[in-house]
């Protein structure tokens, strides 16, 4: 089709460009809003969006509703109410006989999410970043690792699978379960009990982790950046980190697995949350977010969002960490080792990635300034990408 410009005016030349520039960012940042992982935080119009509700008066007025004023620390169903089938209330040798100013010895408390049946994903954790005599060998740090979930949510086989848990348990005493069934609308119930457990059982642990168990924790890289952190001004307080979710929308749509209908969310957008594949908080806000679960009584089963819920009632805004990976995993590059903390979908490959890194680990001190300079260039090469991936942002590339 021939058209003559000469006749477009200059006002149509540019609404012209203007529509076509906007359909290629639509284009190039849209994408389905049921996507195989996580559909809840899918939106363009929304990603960017800057939240302008007031979250935090309005989960405040809820329960204040429901349960009193949050400062009155009144137990109005935070604590899941469910008795335990597994405990290791010592874990942390009582956990407020520590010293160091009321931070006590533990530095990582870092709790892993796991269902009954995963026992092939918590023994590759135990075997690879997970070890806890690895970790205190080789870095001198203590790192608690626990296991949480909750029962067989077939009763036909919740017998058996108990049996094996309790045989496992007794072999590494690293699993901490309630009596709830172990699904997907239970999760906010897991997500209750690690807080729980910690505010009751470790309240001195200086970082409190929480990790599907399909994640990758660089541990090395994690412990320098959260020892980084207690040699700051702030001394590691006020932490919430982790992959951060701005102005997601709620699922409307009924047939979709994170379907939340405007009965139970009547907002058009959650508040900033981390991702739940792996986020850190330091140890105050932990007892902040557990506070918070006291009052607030919530039928939300997605349990990052009710995380955000519960952060927006106790004043705690999440920080934007570039090497927490969102729900995918991230490329496999030992100049991306460098810097990774999380990468998750790791199902099958946990054994490979932890030697792939274990040798980057060991070739890393003998790294100069032109193999620094190169690692930038590979990043960038493999991060800045225009369509959006959920692991590592473009300005990673250049940290």
């Amino acid at each position: 089709m021939y058209i003559n410009f000469r006749r477009i005016s200059k006002c149509r030349c540019v609404h012209l460009l203007v529509a076509s520039l906007v359909l290629y960012v639509m284009l190039v940042g849209l994408e389905p809003l049921d996507h195989h992982a996580v559909s809840h935080v899918r939106s363009f119009g929304y990603r960017y969006l800057v939240n302008k509700f007031d979250f935090n008066a309005t989960f405040r007025a809820a329960a204040h509703r429901r349960h009193g004023s949050p400062e009155t620390g009144h137990d109005g169903g935070g604590t899941t109410g469910f008795p335990y089938l597994i405990n290791h209330p010592d874990k942390c040798d009582g956990g407020s006989g520590g010293g160091g100013g009321g931070w006590g010895r533990v530095l990582l408390l870092l709790f892993v999410k796991s269902s009954p049946e995963n026992s092939a994903q918590r023994r590759a954790i135990r075997d690879t970043w997970g070890n806890e005599t690895f970790v205190r060998g080789r870095r001198g740090e203590r790192v608690h690792v626990l296991f949480v979930l909750g029962a067989h949510p077939d009763p036909g086989q919740r017998l058996r699978v108990q049996e094996d848990l309790l045989r496992e348990d007794r072999a590494h005493g690293d699993l901490i379960q309630q009596d709830f069934a172990d699904t997907f609308h239970n999760l906010t119930a897991k997500l209750v009990l690690q807080f729980q457990w910690a505010r009751h059982h470790c309240p001195d642990a200086r970082f409190l982790m929480s990790a599907d168990d399909d994640v990758f924790v660089h541990v090395p890289n994690l412990l320098r950046y959260l020892r980084g952190l207690l040699d700051s001004p702030s001394g590691g307080r006020d932490l919430w980190v982790g992959h951060v979710h701005r102005g997601a929308p709620p699922n409307r749509r009924k047939s979709s697995k994170y379907y939340v209908s405007r009965e139970l969310y009547p907002l058009p957008c959650y508040p900033d949350y981390t991702a739940g594949a792996g986020y850190v908080v330091s140890g105050d806000v932990a007892a902040k977010i557990y506070g918070a679960t006291l009052v607030l009584r919530s039928s939300m089963y997605i349990d990052d969002v009710f995380m955000g819920m519960c952060a927006s009632v106790a004043g705690v805004s999440p920080l934007d960490h570039a090497y927490f990976s969102g729900e995918g995993k991230a490329q496999r590059h030992p100049c991306i080792f460098d810097q990774m903390i999380t990468s998750h979908g790791h199902e099958t490959d946990m054994y490979a990635l932890w030697r792939a890194t274990a040798e980057r680990e060991l070739a890393r001190s003998a790294q100069g300034p032109l193999g620094d300079t190169y690692c930038v260039a590979v990043r960038a090469a493999l991060l800045c990408r225009p369509h959006y991936r959920d692991t590592y942002s473009c300005m990673a590339a250049f940290m």
